[in-house]
């Protein structure tokens, strides 16, 4: 397994060394957002911290522990524990129908089934603080072989949920080439929020959230690597975008039965004129 990917919120401060900010590349600024790779086995800790309590996810809020929690990898999951004493923390799965795990004070060792979490911490201000955690893809056994040793299963080579928001960032991405309106072209990030904006759910669809979505396409569920030593952050990720373009359509991980799971074109242009009269 690839391990999870942790994004961080806005407001984390002295991010950990190796962390790299999250940017957009096409016009939208880059923001205060990080990232951390964890591997199978790999822990990393999180709180307000302290020069005696180092974290690994510092988290800038006064009702946060110095020691808040910890997230540790497996194989094929992601466990979290909470060190606070009086604080229950939420794990949500901001893709299902408002699915949500409690994680008691005191609670170790908590398995995380969803691929895609929120974990959120409780403050005295009127929001909490949380970030994002992107799991391990999930095994599937192999259909023809179920009455096989276990040794011998069968994994699937671009495990995709179509039922995440990422896969519908993906058929966005799509969309143009499947539709025939461009050889070349692959929206950007901008355009993958304007299109998808009238969703259901993606009314609050970020431009930071779609490159977050892309970035997890790219690095753990189809493993496209870009060379980072050429051009600029911007030609990176249209290269990122194209490539993932590329193998979508080559594989047929996204056809044109897809494309109904985006808001129709009618309905879109109709709510903006409505929007801008």
């Amino acid at each position: 397994m690839s391990g999870i990917v942790v994004y961080l919120p806005r407001d984390a401060v002295c991010p950990p060394r190796g962390t790299r900010r999250i940017g957009d590349g096409d016009g939208v600024p880059y923001d205060s957002s990080v990232t951390l790779r964890l591997g199978p086995g790999e822990v990393a800790r999180f709180g307000r911290g302290s020069a005696t309590t180092p974290v690994e996810l510092r988290l800038d809020d006064e009702a946060i522990s110095r020691l808040a929690g910890e997230i540790r990898v497996t194989d094929d999951h992601w466990q979290l524990s909470n060190h606070s004493a009086t604080q229950s923390y939420l794990v949500e799965n901001p893709e299902g129908a408002g699915e949500y795990l409690r994680v008691p004070p005191r609670r170790a060792g908590a398995p995380i089934p969803f691929e895609f979490s929120r974990v959120v911490l409780p403050t005295r201000r009127d929001t909490t603080v949380s970030f994002q955690v992107f799991a391990p893809d999930h095994v599937y056994l192999d259909p023809d072989g179920m009455a096989g040793q276990w040794g011998s299963r069968t994994v699937t080579a671009y495990s995709l949920d179509e039922t995440a928001l990422y896969f519908l960032v993906l058929v966005a991405l799509c969309e143009p080439r499947l539709r025939d309106e461009s050889p070349v072209a692959v929206p950007t990030t901008p355009q993958i929020v304007e299109r998808l904006k009238w969703h259901p759910a993606c009314g609050g669809l970020t431009a930071r959230a779609v490159s977050s979505h892309i970035d997890y396409l790219a690095e753990e569920k189809m493993r496209i690597s870009t060379p980072a030593e050429h051009g600029s952050g911007g030609a990176r990720r249209n290269g990122k975008r194209e490539a993932l373009v590329g193998i979508a359509l080559r594989f047929g991980l996204v056809r044109e039965e897809h494309l109904a799971l985006l808001p129709p074109r009618t309905t879109v242009r109709i709510r903006e004129r409505e929007t801008s009269s």
